[in-house]
């Protein structure tokens, strides 16, 4: 029987990548446990495995120790007794007694089927999560299974099942089972019972990004790069681009020849439009391209919110400018980091004596200037809150 468990385990170091020694070690620690709960005087007892002659034993360690010393003989063995057995026996000494049980055998075959058993799980648990961990924030194609109350699941590539949290679909998108669409994967989670669970992504704004690189050569070249995404997925979704080539145009080369690397984004996200922006290091440049397709008159910074700034657009222009139930401004913000309040451009003279009246209470004491207190973006630099007439 041993000489054949070995030969199973030497064929799962092969297949599975588990070494046999691994193996041997937690079925003498299983051993071990089942033969001290069966003999209540068992102790210092440990099980030896010999991979090379497949013999399994229980042996009892038991201390050298003087003779008039002695007081257990479950763990001690008197000095006068260990010479009897070898002369070379020395007080400290260990010596290992071989008590193995006649049915030891038929108790070992069912504990290192359990053993094998359970480290296969956990060798192709930890394959499969260390597989997929390499995926997190990439994109795979995967085939829509079924779904339940709580999630949408999906088989990826090498049988494994992934699940699509409510959250992470595109709101409006229908999946029936059998359809191949691709996922991006965001999380595996190892700790669970059944195995790594594996969570993707259809919503994600790194999607976006991603279904862009896959497109644009330019992009996975590190010529032109995606700065800063902002999506409502299935909606909407502004990308902010910046090229390292001053000859090469980002957002043309995003775009492509007669819109066709846009339009395989488009089509893959079931028809969620794309504004590709320019980035600007200059962040009121930066926020009027955000806003396209709007026109901007004027970006004035908030002199007591570094993050905020309130911006002037035609009065004609001012829905354009805020978009459908504010979408457009509500992404423009997300996608410069910037608090934006939308103003008609008539409005003017009426926001900047408002900005005049929070410097004013946050200097305690009323602020008078011969310019507006804020002006576009270049301006803001040089303005002195403390000065007067």
């Amino acid at each position: 029987m041993s000489k054949e468990l070995v030969s199973a385990l030497n064929a799962l170091e092969q297949e599975k990548g588990i070494k046999a020694e691994t193996l041997a070690a937690a079925i003498e620690e299983a051993l071990a446990k089942a033969y001290a709960k069966d003999h209540a005087d068992a102790e210092n007892v440990e099980v030896n495995f010999d991979l090379k002659k497949g013999a399994i034993k229980v042996l009892a360690v038991k201390k050298v120790v003087d003779d008039d010393e002695k007081e257990d003989d479950n763990t001690e063995i008197s000095l006068s007794d260990a010479l009897d057995i070898n002369k070379a026996y020395e007080i400290g000494d260990e010596i290992k007694f071989d008590q193995t049980p006649k049915d030891f055998g038929r108790i070992a075959i069912g504990t290192a089927k359990q053993i094998i058993l359970q480290k296969v799980r956990e060798a192709e648990r930890s394959i499969v999560y260390n597989q997929y961990s390499e995926y997190i924030d990439e994109i795979i194609t995967a085939e829509v299974e079924r779904e339940d109350t709580r999630y949408l699941y999906m088989i990826l590539p090498g049988g494994q099942t992934a699940a699509m949290k409510p959250n992470d679909q595109i709101a409006g998108e229908t999946y029936r089972m059998g359809d191949r669409i691709k996922v991006l994967v965001t999380e595996v989670e190892k700790e669970v019972k059944k195995g790594p669970q594996i969570f993707v992504s259809r919503a994600a704004e790194d999607l976006v990004k991603r279904l862009f690189e896959a497109e644009v050569p330019e992009v996975q070249d590190g010529i032109v790069e995606i700065r800063s995404i902002a999506r409502e997925a299935g909606d909407r979704s502004k990308v902010a681009v910046y090229s390292y080539n001053s000859n090469l145009d980002p957002v043309g080369t995003m775009v492509g020849q007669r819109g066709v690397r846009v339009q395989a984004v488009v089509n893959e996200l079931s028809g969620e439009n794309m504004d590709i922006i320019e980035w600007n290091e200059d962040p009121a440049q930066f926020i009027i391209n955000a806003l396209s397709p709007a026109e901007v008159v004027e970006v004035i910074f908030d002199p007591t919110n570094e993050r905020g700034v309130t911006v002037l657009v035609p009065d004609y222009q001012l829905s354009l400018a805020i978009g459908k139930k504010g979408q457009n401004a509500r992404l423009a913000a997300r996608l410069t980091n910037f608090s934006i309040d939308i103003k008609p451009e008539s409005d003017r003279e009426a926001v900047i004596a408002e900005m005049e009246q929070r410097v004013a209470e946050q200097h305690n004491g009323p602020v008078r200037h011969e310019q507006p207190i804020v002006e576009v973006a270049d301006d803001f630099e040089n303005f002195d809150l403390d000065a007067e007439d």
